[in-house]
């Protein structure tokens, strides 16, 4: 039998927590069908989707440690392109659908240092968020009258590094 000891707290000081997320919620959901109810008698194979995903985070209040953080979604689905005889594709397929979620949190960061916040802003915050986004827009494609868009996992560390390295590109093409 294993036995799990705890470590010794202070005696009247709580244990502060690093990242506490306060609220999660739908900020923003579109979903439109511009071809219906057509399209749905003309959809022959399994769509093809589009996705687009951004990361944001601002501080919610001046002099405080709380942050939005919004994780937007954006999922365009399109026909599967047909080849003609001669290889070539036909001409650009209809939309599908267009679905758009912005999924956002409320978090407080306590006892970070300055270099830590945005990692967790844009990497830590997104991973809570993100298996519920992906939930919302399965189930908002699927009532829709389509197959279920399935986010597959997010590297949001490689995303996160992919915008510094952009940003500091931007700032050397500057100076």
């Amino acid at each position: 039998m294993s036995e799990t000891t705890t470590p010794p707290q202070t005696a009247g000081q709580p244990q502060v927590q690093p990242l506490v997320v306060n609220i999660q919620y739908v900020k923003d959901l579109s979903f439109e069908v511009p071809g219906a109810p057509h399209i749905f008698t003309q959809l022959r194979a399994q769509p093809q989707v589009n996705i687009n995903l951004d990361v944001q985070a601002r501080r919610v209040q001046e002099n405080q440690s709380i942050y939005e953080v919004s994780l937007m979604v954006r999922a365009e689905a399109r026909e599967t392109p047909q080849q003609s005889g001669n290889g070539q594709s036909a001409a650009v397929p209809p939309t599908l659908f267009v679905a758009e979620l912005t999924y956002a949190g409320v978090f407080t960061l306590t006892g970070l240092p300055d270099n830590a916040i945005e990692p967790v802003l844009l990497v830590e915050c997104p991973r809570i968020l993100f298996p519920f986004a992906r939930n919302i827009l399965a189930d908002v494609t699927r009532d829709g009258g389509f197959p279920p868009v399935l986010l597959q996992p997010i590297d949001f560390v490689a995303l996160w590094q992919a915008r510094r390295a952009q940003a500091q590109a931007g700032t050397t093409a500057v100076a």
